[in-house]
């Protein structure tokens, strides 16, 4: 079963929710806003996309650029702000078996189908 952890607001979400659509593939979508990941599930996640939790932040985002830009917090401490700010996890992130991507380009989805 293919999860997809899903943003209906972010228009890249949207389209690689299209294109799992399409593929006709099971799948369980995941509103992480809405339901957040756990710490220790956000780090099984991590393993299988083999990134550290810095790797799939969201740079971007006001919150990190007022907050966060230029701490240097452990991987742990990076685990808990993920944790407590979900809005900073990069999006989206499918994950199929023991393989995961960051679908963007939303392409970057077919390479784990």
């Amino acid at each position: 079963m293919i999860t997809i952890y899903h943003n209906n607001r972010c228009s890249k979400s949207r389209e690689v929710l299209t294109i799992l659509e399409q593929a006709g593939l099971p799948m369980q979508v995941v509103q992480y806003l809405v339901e957040p990941l756990t710490k220790e599930e956000l780090k099984a996640l991590l393993g299988k996309l083999q990134l550290g939790p810095e790797d799939i932040i969201r740079k971007g985002e006001k919150l990190y650029k007022e907050v966060y830009a230029g701490q240097h917090l452990t991987q742990d401490q990076w685990l808990d702000v993920l944790v407590e700010n979900p809005i900073l996890i990069e999006r989206p992130i499918v994950v199929n078996g023991d393989k995961a991507v960051i679908a963007r380009p939303p392409e970057n989805v077919l390479t784990i189908l």
